[in-house]
């Protein structure tokens, strides 16, 4: 599978858990040898601007952060494009999913899934797009900005129970009708992370849905990075699904 990445994912750009030293190396460690990289290209401002506010877009070049956020959503971006011909994995940071049009909060900054799908609609590659957000945490941003634009649909599992959560997963797949399958992938749902729930096998299986789904739909998919914060299990999960969505 190509995996979009850029050395500029190793910088410490912040102080929060999604910026720390050695996430990103131990992701790709465990990714390497199976994968072929895409080196990350920024996200044109017009494409940022299609989903944040000139405001918004201002205060995070104001804090300093704007070329490592533009750089995480144009590789957003190419995944999308990338993925509609064939699975694809967006190794990125910053996350983008708590990143509405005009504010953003938990490690986000531009909303590199939103950027992605909106990119894609607006170049005329798409008609509808469906986003499986399987973070820990709910994706407020995505949804904000992307739920009353009528060619998107989005799931945010919420069932607390593992099996439960599967299947949750499995019945919205089922459902989902759309020419792109995109997925927020957070891995801090997992049994040694900040949630405590999920298997590493879990993620195979959502991945081999997504898969599944998306040739169902004849459309395509990708996915990004969102969250994720043990080091030591992080890239076997962001293995498990690639693996899945491999299949």
């Amino acid at each position: 599978m190509k995996v979009v990445f850029h050395e500029e994912f190793y910088q410490v750009y912040t102080s929060d858990p999604a910026a720390e030293p050695g996430r990103m190396e131990a992701i790709v460690a465990a990714i390497e040898p199976q994968v072929e990289f895409v080196a990350a290209e920024p996200a044109a401002e017009e494409e940022i601007a299609a989903v944040h506010t000139v405001e918004h877009i201002a205060r995070i070049r104001q804090i300093g952060l704007y070329d490592i956020a533009a750089l995480a959503a144009g590789g957003a971006a190419q995944a999308a494009a990338i993925g509609l011909t064939e699975p694809c994995f967006a190794l990125i940071r910053p996350p983008g999913h708590h990143a509405s049009a005009g504010s953003c909060w938990g490690f986000c900054y531009f909303n590199n899934m939103a950027v992605a799908i909106a990119s894609l609609k607006q170049a005329g590659r798409i008609e509808t797009a469906y986003i499986l957000d399987f973070d820990l945490h709910f994706g407020d941003g995505t949804v904000n900005i992307l739920e009353r634009r009528n060619y998107v649909g989005i799931h945010n599992p919420g069932a607390h129970e593992r099996k439960a959560y599967l299947w949750e997963v499995a019945e919205e797949l089922s459902r989902c009708r759309a020419d792109i399958i995109g997925v927020s992938a957070g891995f801090d749902n997992h049994r040694q992370d900040w949630g405590g729930l999920l298997t590493t096998e879990d993620y195979f299986e959502m991945g081999r849905m997504v898969r599944a789904a998306a040739r169902r739909n004849r459309a395509g998919c990708f996915a990004v990075l969102e969250g994720g914060y043990n080091h030591d299990v992080l890239g076997r999960n962001v293995l498990a699904l690639i693996n899945g969505m491999s299949v």
